[in-house]
């Protein structure tokens, strides 16, 4: 199919498709109704129909356009980031609507600057992991079935987690999770969806919860993705 200077190829997280590819004719020009709904990290009602090669838009509404991610750099840089890593994620088919709602609920927080980014990044992280099939077992350190210790530490190639005795006998590359972060993480994954953005973290937990759900994140996908690098510049 021929994309045109004002045709627009958009990816689209569906309640009930997965991510798909949709083409939405005319959708450059400021004058057509599907312009705004198409735009970049724009909540959207899509009227779809399946062309050919790919999905057709025939109308398009929008519903929430997180006007707050445009006036704050490093937010819109960091919801970029997300939008790709659920991108990496997602599975094909219909059981789509819990992602779909993460991310509509972590763009909402993101958009009002309620919650610190750095929160809200590892959330997505961890519990996207989680629901895709790459949940980290944080139930108890593998070694010997603590619960907890006054450091736990988690083994991100892995996704395993170790006492401090457990740690120092293996001797093992692990990143070091006080109290409080840990139970954020434990939050994160086994929460319900409904409950999972109900908790506060800040100072040093928030920092190592960050690193640690960055960390297990990188070494799933084998890879770092461009956007996040680029969220990273942006804060140096």
């Amino acid at each position: 199919m021929t994309l045109g200077e004002s045709d627009r190829l958009v990816t689209v997280l569906t309640e009930d498709q997965g991510v798909i590819r949709a083409f939405a004719r005319r959708a450059k020009n400021l004058s057509d109704g599907k312009n705004a709904a198409t735009s970049l990290l724009c909540y959207s009602r899509l009227d779809l129909y399946r062309g050919r090669e790919r999905y057709i838009i025939n109308s398009a509404i929008p519903i929430e356009t997180f006007f707050g991610l445009r006036s704050d750099i490093v937010a819109l840089a960091l919801a970029q980031y997300l939008c790709q890593f659920t991108e990496e994620l997602v599975p094909e088919g219909p059981d789509s609507g819990e992602y779909l709602r993460l991310v509509l609920n972590t763009l909402h927080f993101l958009s009002e600057g309620s919650r610190p980014p750095e929160l809200l990044k590892a959330l997505i992280e961890l519990r996207m992991l989680s629901m895709s099939g790459f949940m980290p077992d944080l139930v108890a350190c593998a070694a010997c079935g603590a619960y907890e210790s006054e450091r736990m530490f988690l083994r991100v190639t892995r996704g395993e987690l170790y006492c401090e005795k457990c740690y120092l006998q293996k001797d093992t590359p692990a990143l070091g999770l006080s109290p409080a972060a840990l139970t954020a993480m434990r939050h994160i994954i086994y929460s319900p969806l409904e409950k999972a953005f109900a908790f506060a973290l800040k100072g040093a937990p928030l920092r190592e919860l960050s690193e640690a759900a960055e960390a297990y994140s990188i070494s799933v996908l084998q890879r770092r993705l461009k956007t996040l690098d680029f969220y990273h510049s942006l804060l140096t």
